[in-house]
């Protein structure tokens, strides 16, 4: 099976842990000589596995019982309300179809709500003229 490569750029809050884990990560090799070739590790041990301390973690931080895979519909659902399109969306998450994808694109009552409320805005800028057509407003 051919791997598939994607690129996804970082985020700022994603560069700023980055940089601060590479920094711990270096200051363990400079105070107990441990040369570790891992940004995340365990004491300069390669992290194999995680459920036990990904499930203590959601424990402590009030949210039990959520998986690591939550955070793919997080993020579509991040994607689809800050208006990025479904085909930048789909290349961020690495989904290849649309329709595996709108799955979690999971749409909220605020999400109507939301929806509604702009439509009422736009339908304020919405003149009729004389010939029995719309016009819109630019607002500016």
């Amino acid at each position: 099976m051919d791997e598939v490569k994607r690129v996804f750029p970082f985020t700022l809050e994603w560069r700023e842990l980055l940089v601060a884990q590479k920094a711990a990560r270096d200051q363990l090799r400079r105070k107990k000589g441990i040369v570790c070739p891992w940004v995340f590790h365990r004491n300069g041990a390669q992290i194999k596995g995680y459920d036990k301390a990904w499930r203590s973690a959601c424990r402590r931080a009030g949210v039990p019982g959520r998986h690591v895979h939550d955070f793919r519909r997080t993020t579509v659902r991040r994607l689809e309300q800050a208006g990025i399109s479904r085909s930048v969306g789909m290349k961020l998450t690495g989904h290849k179809t649309e329709s595996v994808y709108r799955r979690y694109a999971i749409v909220s009552k605020s999400d109507l709500e939301d929806a509604t409320r702009r439509l009422d805005e736009f339908a304020t800028q919405i003149t009729s003229n004389a010939d029995g057509t719309a016009s819109v407003m630019s607002g500016k």
